[in-house]
C-alpha cells in the first residue's frame, strides 16, 4: 500500500545496471517519481529542481561517497531535513549504526530484491512518520 506523503525519490548509485534496476522497480512497483543519478555531484546539481521526498543513496561511490554526499545534502537548504537512506552491501550492525549517526534514517542491503524494494523503502518511510509522530504527541 503506497503513502501518498512519499512520491519523489532521488536514487544515487554510480553502477549503470543497478541505476537502471531500481529506477525501474520503484517506477513500476511502487509508482514513485525517480530521479537517477549517477554520482553525489549529479544528485546535488539536481537536488533542489527535482525536490524529492527522499533519497536512495549509495555509500561506496567514486569521487563523491555516500557518507560525504549527505554531508553536502544537508548543507543545502532543500536537502537539510530530507528522509536518506543508505544503500550498500556493509551492513553489519556496527556499520548501520554508524550510517544512522550520520544521519540516515535506515539501511537497505545490496544486493537488493527489485521485487521488495519498494516496500522496503515505504517501510522505512512508514517508521520515519511513526517516530515524527511520536515526537510531536509528546511534544505537544
Amino acid at each position: 500500500m503506497k503513502d501518498p506523503s512519499l512520491r519523489r525519490i532521488l536514487f544515487v548509485e554510480d553502477d549503470p545496471d543497478i541505476r537502471m534496476v531500481g529506477k525501474m522497480a520503484l517506477e513500476a512497483i511502487g509508482g514513485f517519481s525517480v530521479l537517477a543519478c549517477g554520482s553525489g555531484v549529479e544528485a546535488l546539481t539536481r537536488l533542489s529542481d527535482f525536490a524529492p521526498d527522499l533519497i536512495l543513496l549509495d555509500v561506496m561511490m567514486p569521487g563523491m561517497d555516500g557518507p560525504a554526499t549527505l554531508g553536502a545534502v544537508r548543507e543545502t537548504p532543500t536537502g537539510r531535513d530530507l528522509p536518506v537512506v543508505f544503500m550498500t552491501a556493509r551492513v553489519q550492525a556496527q556499520e548501520v549504526a554508524a550510517y544512522r549517526d550520520m544521519g540516515a534514517e535506515d539501511v537497505i542491503a545490496k544486493p537488493f530484491d527489485p521485487m521488495a524494494l519498494s516496500e522496503q523503502v515505504l517501510s522505512v518511510w512508514r517508521t520515519m512518520k511513526a517516530r515524527m509522530d511520536a515526537a510531536q504527541r509528546s511534544d505537544g
